[in-house]
């Protein structure tokens, strides 16, 4: 009876927590894809104008962008057929990845723009506590 009671209790957590990692996904998709198509805006923002309009800066940008694109892609599909361990995995997976543009950020903060590493890293940093939260159990 007691297991019933906790099992009862957690249902809303883990829907919660399923509810959070697709969002995730669906804001990975549109991201990766978005930054596919055009890298320079999300670049600018994260590394400057300057930095963002080199060719290697866009080569990097759509890398990034298909690392995000394809993370979301596989958390969505495994929510979608109802797999929540292949999904915690990929939602882990890219909270991982937002961790490292986080430590990323941090070790280039001095060369950064002013306002906008603020912006970025309060975004790496909700993005890889969200993910975190959204895998356990």
């Amino acid at each position: 009876m007691l297991g019933l009671v906790f099992l009862q209790q957690r249902l809303p957590y883990r829907r919660a927590r399923h509810a959070v990692g697709a969002g995730i996904a669906v804001g990975r998709v549109g991201l990766g894809a978005g930054a596919l198509v055009a890298p320079r805006p999300l670049l600018a923002m994260w590394v400057g104008e300057t930095a963002a309009a080199g060719p290697a800066a866009q080569v990097f940008g759509r890398a990034l962008a298909g690392r995000d694109l394809a993370l979301g892609a596989l958390a969505l599909r495994a929510v979608v057929a109802g797999r929540p361990k292949a999904a915690r995995a990929a939602t882990a997976l890219g909270a991982f990845a937002d961790g490292v543009d986080m430590v990323a950020t941090l070790r280039a903060w001095p060369e950064l723009p002013g306002g906008r590493r603020w912006l970025v890293l309060g975004l790496t940093l909700g993005a890889t506590v969200a993910g975190a939260l959204a895998v356990v159990d």
